[in-house]
């Protein structure tokens, strides 16, 4: 993956934006210092799951996701390449475990065995596909934005965002994965913004063919912090 170190973060954050018009007014129940925090955090989540499940070809998103790796674990020893670590590698998170789980991502994709994938197994207890990664972003939003200690539930909230946001990149009619279920229940989200980008999916998900209204998304945003944490 070739990325060039001139650009600036704001870049890639403004195709977040794009994609997630609700948080301009979402972004209210976010603490005014953690805004920028969490606008770079969603995006490198997005650049995550865009590498894995965009494409026909799984090739060169495994080659995105094996830099992200590499990258990770330079964030882990204090150097950076990529815009996004000006926000975010500052930031005491565990990193290098985040950048371990990547492969755990790709098996959401869908192509090697498919079938549902269960949010009822805690991590390291039998999970499915996808919990492995879950309980990393878990333990980094924990420490990104504090609310209680990860947990099986944050894990499981997580996840749940993760396939409805997959859910929504199928219904945009980007390439069809196939072989993954919507989860049968989703625990409690561990910090606000993931409660309040856990509302958001759950909403567009009810009419995926455009974003959600703004009060709709206030409200949506609203209970979902109210819920997290």
């Amino acid at each position: 993956m070739s990325v060039d170190v001139r650009d600036d973060a704001a870049a890639f954050i403004d195709k977040w934006r794009v994609r997630w018009p609700e948080w301009a007014v979402a972004m209210v129940f976010v603490p005014k210092d953690r805004q920028p925090l969490t606008e770079a955090w969603f995006t490198l989540l997005q650049e995550f799951t865009d590498a894995t499940w965009g494409g026909g070809d799984p090739t060169p998103g495994l080659a995105k996701l094996a830099w992200w790796q590499e990258e990770l674990g330079g964030w882990a020893k204090g150097a950076r390449r990529h815009p996004l670590g000006a926000l975010l590698q500052p930031q005491p998170a565990p990193w290098l475990q985040l950048g371990r789980a990547l492969p755990d991502l790709r098996a959401l994709r869908g192509e090697e065995g498919g079938g549902a994938v269960s949010v009822d197994a805690a991590p390291g207890k039998g999970a499915g596909a996808g919990m492995a990664f879950a309980a990393a972003v878990a333990d980094c939003e924990a420490a990104l934005f504090g609310g209680r200690a990860p947990d099986g539930d944050a894990a499981s909230a997580v996840l749940t965002s993760l396939l409805g946001e997959r859910a929504l990149l199928r219904a945009a009619a980007m390439d069809p994965i196939a072989g993954i279920d919507r989860p049968m229940r989703a625990g409690r989200a561990g910090c606000r913004p993931r409660g309040v980008q856990a509302a958001l999916v759950a909403a567009r998900l009810a009419r995926p063919d455009a974003p959600v209204p703004p009060l709709r998304a206030l409200f949506a945003a609203w209970r979902g912090a109210r819920s997290a944490g």
